[in-house]
């Protein structure tokens, strides 16, 4: 593969221009004295099927060959590659077959199923999702769609800072969740190109720091265990060959957030940007909330990256937050 590029992003957007949403840039002004800044968020949590994952899975799909596609589609994901791979299925008339963990949240599983995607579950603890993909798609001629290791993946959820940024180019510091890291190279990869001063920041939890240890490292590593976090869609022992080859060179750093912190985020969104944001999706806004976000000056641009949480999930975490002071940082 060669290097991602801007084009790549820009090709991506292209693609997706006639079938994905140009979601809604938040802002309020409780945000911004909360956060210091000015701050917008980029609200994917309204995208089609409820995350930015929509962009890449669809973006790969569509850019296969006929015959490569023919027989249909498979991927790996703790829920929201996995919807977004069913509806690009429908879209492109294909069959979907998504794995996903045994325990993955209800209304991501009844999604999935409601777009005529193929569910087959796996123990997070014991089996190993890539091999059980990598063994049905030879059994059954079926094309593997990464959720994140894939130049195609990358390029199509960078769209959604492209959108961010042309609609807010005075953004200075970008910050934007980690998990399989395709999200962040796509942001990084067209932030820098866009804007080579802009500064961007992937935000990890804390019990799964695999991009921010690898950094430390200088090479890619891998978690002893799967991680232990709210944020099941930034679960990840390792972070993906690909990505890291983008995210290593072109992230600024990398910041951890606690269930905490994830938790407050998602009673803030709710309360004062009226969007509902699941705990992965929610990583980014709670860095900036919780003033771990390296920043100087100027614009922050937030990437609310997913709201697949069903209703008692959401109502007990937030519920958890209900007695907490509003974060309030000055500058």
């Amino acid at each position: 593969m060669t290097e991602l590029t801007a084009r790549d992003v820009e090709d991506a957007a292209a693609n997706l221009a006639p079938v994905a949403a140009r979601t809604p840039a938040l802002s309020a002004l409780s945000l911004d004295q909360a956060a210091g800044w000015p701050v917008v968020c980029k609200a994917e949590s309204l995208q089609r099927t409820g995350s930015f994952k929509f962009r890449g899975a669809y973006h790969h799909a569509s850019s296969l060959t006929p015959a490569e596609r023919t027989r249909g589609l498979i991927g790996a994901s703790s829920g929201n590659h996995a919807q977004a791979l069913a509806l690009a299925g429908r879209l492109l008339e294909v069959p979907a077959t998504v794995v996903i963990p045994a325990d993955a949240p209800t209304p991501k599983v009844e999604g999935i199923r409601a777009l005529g995607g193929r569910v087959v579950t796996y123990r997070r603890d014991s089996e190993n999702r890539d091999a059980l993909v990598a063994e049905i798609a030879a059994r059954d001629g079926l094309a593997v769609v990464p959720s994140a290791n894939s130049r195609h993946i990358m390029a199509g959820a960078g769209t959604a800072a492209l959108e961010l940024l042309t609609d807010h180019p005075e953004i200075e510091t970008l910050v934007v969740p980690v998990g399989g890291g395709g999200l962040a190279a796509g942001t990084a990869t067209i932030a820098k190109h866009l804007h080579p001063g802009i500064k961007v920041i992937g935000v990890e939890p804390q019990e799964g720091a695999d991009t921010l240890l690898s950094l430390r490292c200088g090479q890619r590593i891998a978690l002893p265990d799967v991680p232990a976090t709210i944020a099941d869609g930034l679960g990840h022992n390792s972070p993906s060959p690909l990505t890291w080859a983008v995210n290593s060179q072109l992230l600024d750093t990398v910041v951890t957030v606690t269930d905490h912190d994830i938790t407050t985020a998602m009673a803030f969104a709710f309360r004062h940007l009226k969007v509902v944001a699941e705990p992965s999706g929610a990583c980014a806004l709670a860095a900036v909330l919780a003033g771990l976000v390296p920043h100087e000056s100027g614009m922050i641009g937030v990437v609310i990256s997913g709201g697949g949480v069903d209703w008692p999930t959401f109502h007990r975490l937030i519920s958890q937050s209900t007695h907490r002071k509003e974060p309030s940082h000055a500058r």
